[in-house]
C-alpha cells in the first residue's frame, strides 16, 4: 500500500470511529422513563387506574414502566421492584404503597438517587417519612375518611338508625383501609342503634372476605349490614351471604365501585359502593409526573372527587 493509500485508510477510520461515538442530536432525545409500581393487577381497581395512566402516557409521549406484585399486601416484593427501577434510571416513580410504613425505606433510597415521587391512593406514614427524612412531591388520591363517612351515613340512612354490622377491614396499618373505617366509625356514632358485631382484616381479598365473613355470620346471627373497606372482600361477603341462604336479609356497602361491584348493586346482591375513580388518579399522577420533569410544580395534594353508588331509580 502507498504511503498516500495508508494515510487516506487512516482519515476514513478516524472519521468512522467519530460517527460511531458521536453524541446524539438534539432530535433524537430519549422520552422520559417514568416508573408505576402497583400494589397488584390482580385487582380491577387498580387495573382502572393503570388504564389510566397509560392513556396518559401516550398523550404525553413518555416511556410508563409498569410493575407490580401479584397480592396486594406483598409490600417485600414492591420495595424490590422499586430498586430494580433505580437500577434501570427511571427519572421519576409513582407508587401506590403497599404498606404505609414499610415502603418509607425504599423511598428513601428513591430520594437518595434524586428521583421525584409521587404517591397514589395510599399514603405514605407521615411519622416514619419524617424519621427517614423521606421527601415526596404530591398525593394523588381520595379522601379515604370521608369516604368512609359516607359509607357509614348511607347505613345510617338505610337501616332507619338500626343495624348490626360487620366490618371487614383492609391490612392493618395501611392508611387506606384505617382511614376509611374511622370515617365510617365516625358517621354511625350519633346513631346508638347501630352496633358494631364484628371487625375483623381480609386483607383486601375476595376469598378471605367469603370465609372471613362466613365465619361472622356463624359467630353472629344477628349481623344484617356489613361494610368492607373494598368491593373485592365485599364480592367475597355476597358469596358468604349467597352460600348461607342469606340472600336478600344483609345490606353489603363495599368501597371502590368496581364493575363487578356496580353489577351486584344493580342486581340487589349489594346494597351500595364508594367510588373514587382510579382511572382519574392514573391520568393526574402522569401528567404531575411530566410536570416536575419540566421543572414546573405540582399541588402537594390532588384529591379526585368520591360518591356513593345506589342502584339506579327509574322514572315512573
Amino acid at each position: 500500500m502507498t504511503p498516500r493509500a495508508s494515510a487516506i485508510l487512516g482519515l476514513l477510520v478516524f472519521g468512522l470511529s467519530l460517527a460511531c461515538h458521536a453524541p446524539p442530536s438534539s432530535g433524537t432525545k430519549a422520552r422520559p422513563r417514568v416508573g408505576l409500581v402497583l400494589k397488584t393487577l390482580n385487582s380491577p381497581f387498580f387495573i382502572e387506574m393503570r388504564k389510566g395512566a397509560v392513556d396518559s402516557a401516550a398523550k404525553e409521549g413518555i416511556d410508563l414502566v409498569i410493575q407490580a406484585a401479584e397480592r396486594e399486601v406483598d409490600v417485600e416484593k414492591q420495595m424490590q421492584i422499586i430498586e430494580n427501577l433505580i437500577q434501570t434510571r427511571i427519572e421519576a416513580l409513582l407508587i401506590t404503597p403497599s404498606g404505609s410504613r414499610e415502603i418509607v425505606a425504599a423511598l428513601a433510597k428513591v430520594n437518595a438517587a434524586g428521583i421525584p415521587i409521587i404517591v397514589i391512593d395510599d399514603r405514605i406514614d407521615e411519622t416514619a417519612a419524617a424519621q427517614a427524612g423521606v421527601k415526596t412531591v404530591s398525593y394523588v388520591g381520595s379522601d379515604n375518611v370521608e369516604g368512609g363517612r359516607v359509607a357509614g351515613r348511607a347505613l345510617v340512612e338505610m337501616s332507619g338508625g338500626i343495624a348490626r354490622v360487620a366490618l371487614l377491614e383492609g391490612t392493618p396499618g395501611h392508611e387506606t383501609g384505617d382511614s376509611r373505617l374511622r370515617g365510617f366509625k365516625e358517621a354511625i356514632a350519633g346513631s346508638p342503634g347501630i352496633k358494631v358485631a364484628a371487625s375483623q382484616t381480609a386483607n383486601w381479598e375476595r376469598d378471605q372476605g367469603f370465609t372471613v365473613f362466613q365465619n361472622m355470620m356463624q359467630a353472629h346471627p344477628e349481623i344484617d349490614s356489613v361494610f368492607a373497606c373494598n368491593d373485592i372482600m365485599a364480592l367475597g361477603a355476597v358469596e358468604a351471604i349467597d352460600a348461607a341462604g342469606r340472600a336478600g336479609t344483609i345490606r353489603v356497602i363495599g368501597f371502590d365501585a368496581v364493575d363487578d361491584a356496580r353489577a351486584a348493586i344493580e342486581a340487589g346482591a349489594m346494597a351500595a359502593s364508594v367510588a373514587q375513580l382510579p382511572a382519574e388518579m392514573g391520568r393526574i399522577a402522569v401528567e404531575s409526573a411530566v410536570k416536575v420533569l419540566r421543572g414546573q410544580t405540582v399541588p402537594a395534594e390532588q384529591l379526585v372527587r368520591i360518591e356513593l353508588v345506589r342502584k339506579a331509580v327509574l322514572p315512573k
